[in-house]
């Protein structure tokens, strides 16, 4: 395959960034975009030019780092990682742009690595149990429901790879908080600080600078692990239950 790339490059936050063009040839349907990527980067560092930085850690679709826009669509056309998007997701000849995240919570660092430390200080706010445990209890030690199991499964499944603020028009991370807040309030250790996390994690999330939710649905679809847009009006019900009990 031939490609034609317009990648985002910028040295760094503070200096402007532009649409840089390569080419690149003999590319396999087989490759991984990040693969093909390393294709370019090869090519590059073979001509004297500065490769193109991007952002990427296990390739296994497990750590979320792989944090890209392709042709506008954040990790690329199917719902997956970037990393595990494959080259035959795409056609010989096609032009393809890459851009990183597009938020204002989210700062260019270099070209397409952006920095999402806003989703750590997040889940520092409130995305824990402080309860002790001690060595692994057994594992009916704790009756948990199944239905409570199965909800506390499905939003722990968020990766953090900040695709859904990326897909929201509003650059908003109710998703991903909504994902760790339910994850841990429907269980038995999450209990005792129920409260206090939905309303730390909310006010952390609206001191990062990330935008209002309008429930235009665009961060569930673009969700690579398949977080339900419920899981935002869940987590708005546990908000105004925890401001009416801190007011009484």
């Amino acid at each position: 395959m031939k490609l034609t790339l317009r990648v985002w490059r910028q040295k760094n936050a503070d200096a402007p960034g532009t649409m840089a063009t390569y080419e690149v040839d003999g590319i396999s349907q087989d490759m991984s975009f990040l693969e093909m990527l390393d294709t370019l980067n090869e090519d590059l560092i073979l001509r004297g030019e500065d490769p193109v930085a991007f952002d990427h850690d296990c390739r296994e679709g497990i750590c979320g780092a792989c944090s890209l826009v392709i042709n506008g669509d954040a990790h690329g056309p199917e719902r997956t990682t970037t990393c595990q998007l494959h080259m035959r997701s795409f056609a010989d000849g096609d032009t393809i742009d890459v851009e990183p995240w597009r938020a204002a919570a989210f700062p260019v660092v270099k070209d397409l690595v952006v920095d999402r430390g806003a989703f750590d200080r997040i889940i520092q706010a409130g995305g824990y149990i402080t309860a002790p445990t001690g060595s692994a209890p057994e594992a009916h030690a704790t009756a948990v429901p199944k239905a409570a199991a199965d909800h506390a499964f499905e939003h722990a499944e968020c990766i953090g790879c900040g695709a859904c603020v990326a897909a929201c028009p509003n650059g908003s991370a109710m998703l991903f908080t909504s994902a760790k807040v339910n994850h841990l309030g429907v269980l038995p250790q999450g209990s005792p600080e129920r409260e206090t996390r939905v309303l730390d994690m909310v006010a952390r999330m609206d001191e990062e600078g990330f935008g209002g939710c309008t429930l235009t649905g665009e961060c569930a679809t673009a969700c690579p692990k398949g977080i339900p847009l419920p899981s935002i009006a869940a987590m708005n019900k546990e908000w105004l239950r925890a401001t009416r009990k801190a007011k009484r």
